[in-house]
């Protein structure tokens, strides 16, 4: 008997044992699957920068953060403190998951490719997207970087601002408000740059700092304008907040 309720013993700690494996299993394993956008556990521990994590990844994450304010320390390429703040800042902007730690989601909204996805596939079905792109390449194509960032901040302060349309679409498409819509660029084709511009300033890095008109001084013919106080000059062009 003693011999019978041993081997008893031991099968039901084996069936405890076994059943808390697949309890532990079942529940991380959808964890970091839905964490990371269908990414397995495995891409998911490859693509991952996080507090300790050194190297050039960091840096791409480090300067872009810096671009877009939230990040203030040098560009070190080490994953220390004031990184892991600027990340969660970051995540918590952009509505996903606040952890301090830049998986393949985190890295996607950045515009950072990694080996399951590439940053030119990230986003380009947004219609909002697709139209900020359509005026910086048509605005700004040749422009420095920054300027093109810039026009696109222009058309997103202009939303924030009581003063226009409260949507993408209606600051751009607002009767005299940009001239590629009237002289028809609107409808030229991006390039990439004029992508990654767009959600650039999306993720809010603005090298204008809240302006919410720019013009070229040498081709301007609006008079009005040309009156309003300059806060930033880019490349060709000026920028200001308006009177």
């Amino acid at each position: 008997m003693k011999r019978k309720a041993w081997v008893l013993y031991i099968s039901w700690l084996v069936l405890c044992v076994a059943a808390i494996i697949f309890l532990w299993v079942s529940y991380t394993e959808p964890f970091f699957t839905e964490k990371q956008n269908g990414v397995s556990y495995e891409d998911y521990r490859q693509v991952l920068s996080k507090r300790g994590s050194t190297g050039s990844e960091v840096k791409q994450i480090q300067q872009k953060l810096k671009n877009w304010g939230y990040y203030k320390g040098n560009i070190d390429g080490i994953f220390g403190k004031q990184t892991e703040a600027a990340v969660k800042a970051f995540q918590k902007k952009n509505d996903l998951s606040v952890d301090g730690i830049v998986g393949t989601a985190t890295l996607a909204a950045m515009g950072i490719s990694t080996s399951s996805q590439t940053s030119s596939s990230v986003g380009t079905s947004s219609s909002d997207l697709n139209l900020l792109a359509r005026v910086v390449y048509g605005e700004g194509r040749g422009e420095p970087y920054a300027g093109q960032v810039a026009i696109a901040a222009v058309v997103l302060n202009r939303v924030e601002d009581s003063r226009f349309p409260k949507t993408i679409a209606g600051v751009i498409y607002q009767s005299g408000a940009f001239d590629v819509v009237a002289d028809g660029q609107i409808n030229l084709s991006p390039n990439s740059t004029a992508y990654q511009a767009a959600r650039d300033a999306l993720n809010g890095w603005d090298p204008t700092y809240g302006c919410v008109y720019y013009y070229n001084p040498k081709t301007a013919t609006n008079k009005w304008i040309k009156t309003l106080p300059i806060s930033v000059t880019i490349g060709k062009h000026v920028f200001s907040k308006g009177k």
